[in-house]
């Protein structure tokens, strides 16, 4: 059986980027809650708490990106991996421009907020073009696909 290509509408992309940016806020609001109970309530290790909410909001960002902005089917296992292989490249180059653009002067919060951001587009892209390439809309249902 030959696989059926999926075309995207301006109109689907459009949809991506918005759903995205919304799961990336909550994404954001769950890092910062984390964080700022594991250090200011339970005095956790700033690079623990650091740790540990990035990877809950990674892993919220993923589970909902997979199924509610990009519908796909796509093996779970390898999208993980795929996104697991962004944060090891991201993580270390941004701890490094943090902590080298603040120590030339930059404000902090504006040095975090341009890592936010910097995070968050070329996370969509890589999600959007390397995790699920070929597998968005592949989890929907063919009454979905003829309604729309």
């Amino acid at each position: 059986m030959k696989k059926q290509e999926i075309i995207l509408t301006k109109r689907d992309n459009i949809i991506h980027m918005v759903k995205f940016t919304f799961f990336s806020i909550s994404a954001g609001l769950i890092q910062i809650g984390t964080f700022t109970l594991l250090f200011e309530v339970f005095k956790s290790r700033e690079s623990i708490a650091y740790l540990i909410a990035l990877v809950l909001s990674v892993l919220w960002n993923f589970t909902l990106n997979r199924k509610f902005t990009f519908k796909s089917a796509a093996n779970i296992p390898v999208a993980m991996t795929k996104v697991a292989i962004y944060y090891a490249i991201f993580t270390p180059l941004s701890t490094w421009w943090v902590e080298e653009l603040t120590q030339i002067g930059w404000n902090e919060y504006l040095v975090v907020g341009l890592t936010m951001l910097t995070n968050f587009v070329t996370e969509f892209l890589y999600t959007r073009f390397v995790v699920y390439r070929n597998q968005i809309n592949t989890a929907v249902k063919k009454e979905e696909v003829i309604e729309e």
